[in-house]
């Protein structure tokens, strides 16, 4: 029976690396869809795989990280064909980043729920802005050693990177983790609502990406109603649409987006994206942690109108509900 469990348990453990694997490749695919080179690098504005790894690592725990390595080591093998001296540093990178993001993310008491702005704050700057660090300097600076990438075009890369990895995280993990406890809406009035929320963050974000007269701005009403009529369900897949249909006009060089360079681009895209998710993310965890408050507030107070109840003239003690009658009792 040991010996059993004990298969079962490395079984799981590693059909679990694989399917991290297959999710981190997959999503890398997914992500050199829309890539740019800029000084002889490859990069993405948007770079999936990060919040995919993130993620994988808040619900699996850190026995997943070979996954994360294996899928970096194919997508990596992609990019650049053969295995050179670059590649296992950009590995080790890019396996280390999402990995210390989750130790940084636990020590600081994240939940998963992002039912407060705390958890929403931390997953921007612990998660995805200085986790992200890692993978961008190592990826970066192993490029520069082995003479792939000069000297002198090594910040501009780096910021690229940079930003890809940290938009991933932003844009991605929040998605996924709430996806796991989203629940469809029971009422024909949110369902309604959520029906327009789609279509308006579609057509509004196909105007805004493709227009000529920089509209760009059009997309925050969109995350506001998004994020106080649904929260984070809401709020994460509209910013994911927003970004990748901004992405999809900055990469074919249309709308706002005319007449600028890869790195103009890039920045835009950076900043843009990162606004988004930033709205997203925050305002969904500020009304989620509100919501939660009254919440607690209304349960405390029915459960003082009911001891109020209970003390009227009139009621014997042993009318009272067993946990107040404990209490008093001091049990």
């Amino acid at each position: 029976m040991i010996r059993s469990e004990g298969t079962r348990g490395t079984a799981v453990t590693a059909l679990s690396i694989l399917a991290v694997a297959a999710a981190y490749y997959a999503a890398g695919q997914i992500g050199l869809l829309r890539q740019v080179t800029i000084h002889g690098a490859r990069v993405t504005p948007l770079w999936p795989p990060t919040g995919i790894a993130l993620s994988a690592l808040l619900y699996l725990g850190l026995r997943i990280w070979p996954g994360i390595a294996l899928g970096s080591l194919l997508v990596v093998a992609t990019v650049t064909g053969p295995v050179d001296l670059a590649t296992p540093g950009i590995v080790a990178g890019n396996t280390l980043a999402p990995v210390c993001a989750y130790l940084m993310l636990r020590r600081a008491g994240f939940r998963k729920e992002l039912d407060r702005l705390r958890d929403g704050a931390v997953l921007v700057f612990l998660g995805a802005m200085a986790g992200m660090l890692i993978s961008a300097t190592v990826g970066t600076g192993m490029l520069a050693l082995t003479g792939r990438l000069p000297l002198g075009h090594f910040w501009p890369v780096w910021a690229a990177w940079w930003a890809g990895d940290a938009m991933g995280v932003l844009i991605v993990t929040p998605l996924l983790l709430v996806m796991r406890r989203a629940r469809l809406p029971r009422r024909t009035d949110r369902w309604a609502e959520a029906t327009a929320l789609a279509v308006v963050c579609v057509v509004l974000g196909l105007v805004a990406t493709r227009s000529s007269l920089s509209m760009l701005y059009v997309a925050f009403p969109v995350l506001i109603w998004a994020a106080l009529r649904f929260q984070l369900a809401g709020s994460a897949p509209c910013a994911l649409v927003l970004s990748v249909l901004a992405i999809l006009a900055g990469s074919e060089k249309v709308g706002p987006f005319t007449g600028h360079t890869i790195l103009e681009i890039m920045l835009n895209l950076t900043i843009l994206n990162g606004s988004m998710a930033l709205t997203a993310l925050l305002l969904a965890s500020i009304v989620t942690e509100d919501m939660n408050i009254r919440r607690r507030i209304e349960q405390a107070c029915e459960e003082l109108a009911e001891v109020v109840d209970h003390l009227a003239p009139g009621r014997s003690a042993t009318a009272w509900p067993s946990r107040y009658r404990d209490e008093r009792d001091g049990r």
